[in-house]
């Protein structure tokens, strides 16, 4: 078996999204014996996982089904797709998404051509069930491919890109023990860039072969402050298993910018600005975080490089006063809608 495709699934039965994400995999220019398609329904309470054993029944042997009763969100459930994968390369796809027909066939022909043990493209963003290419995004940067050494590895953690539109070795997978955190959202923000530090050769397809899709029920559109938790968690556990595999010491750099921006500066933000009823306790929390694990951040020269002048102002600001900077940010929120 060439491929194996992880589908988490949880409640996508509504307005045809699991099954148009199905229908594309189903459609792969990829000989049928050469693929499974290992979809994991995370105790959905729809009827997700009918429409899947449906699937299973019309695909035998093509499409596996399986099934648990207490949700683990996506991590615990791509965790449950790699036990059962048998392929030689592991994919996964989000279940609200969906690919171009040649997009596995592609990234496989590319990791044959190359010897690369991990393959990307770029994706497209999309509002609506169509083939057609939308805004494309460029994932990764072409200089953060080729054979992996140290500067490729320092890039790759800073900017790892999405998991969804790469496929991986399974051999490494499996030779190094990587998982997934379970029980989270953001769960791709620990796992992307530790994955990418055990991979040696990393090649890319420059064609947009993912199909984003943006819609009101995406995990993005909606802040709360157990989600800006998840990411704390994320960017805590991105700490972790660096320090306890050994690479804290030699990427210190890349891993403090990485974690401040996670754990600290993009929670900040979208916790301001995004949450309801945003509290002084939280903010509080989160900077005492932040400096109990890099309290010289600041002078970090990717957070000099990288992090707004504003953004800089405002986190300056509260390194002073946790009280100061959210009063101020909050009158300024104010004056900004005014304006609007």
């Amino acid at each position: 078996m060439k491929l194996s495709i992880i589908v988490p699934v949880y409640n996508m039965a509504a307005d045809g999204k699991l099954e148009y994400c199905m229908d594309s995999l189903l459609a792969q220019t990829l000989a049928p014996c050469d693929y499974e398609i290992l979809a994991v329904d995370d105790a959905s309470t729809d009827n997700s996982l009918e429409i899947l054993r449906d699937y299973e029944k019309r695909y035998p042997g093509r499409v596996k089904v399986i099934h648990y009763e207490v949700n683990k969100r996506q991590g615990g459930a791509k965790n449950e797709g790699l036990k059962a994968a048998t392929g030689e390369w592991i994919g996964f796809i989000d279940s609200d998404d969906w690919v171009a027909p040649e997009f596995y066939e592609k990234l496989l022909n590319k990791a044959t051509e190359t010897g690369a043990d991990m393959v990307g493209c770029d994706y497209s963003l999309v509002s609506e069930h169509t083939m057609t290419v939308g805004k494309i995004v460029q994932n990764n940067t072409m200089d953060q491919t080729g054979i992996l050494d140290r500067e490729k590895h320092k890039k790759l953690l800073l900017r790892s890109g999405s998991m969804v539109i790469k496929i991986y070795r399974h051999q490494v997978i499996r030779d190094n023990n990587l998982c997934f955190p379970e029980g989270i959202f953001y769960e791709d923000n620990c796992a992307g860039p530790l994955w990418s530090l055990y991979f040696t050769h990393f090649e890319k397809v420059e064609e947009p072969l993912y199909y984003y899709y943006q819609h009101d029920a995406s995990t993005v559109h909606h802040i709360t402050e157990s989600k800006c938790r998840d990411r704390m968690t994320a960017a805590s556990l991105l700490y972790e298993e660096c320090n306890k595999r050994g690479f804290l010491i030699e990427y210190y750099t890349e891993l403090e910018y990485r974690f401040v921006e996670l754990y600290y500066i993009i929670t900040l933000f979208s916790y301001m600005i995004g949450v309801k009823h945003p509290r002084l306790s939280f903010v509080k929390e989160l900077r005492r975080g932040v400096e109990q694990r890099f309290p010289g951040f600041e002078r970090n020269p990717y957070y000099r490089k990288k992090t707004g002048e504003q953004e800089k102002r405002f986190i300056s600001m509260h390194g002073e006063s946790d009280a100061k900077f959210f009063y101020y940010y909050r009158l300024k929120q104010f004056w900004w809608n005014l304006r609007k």
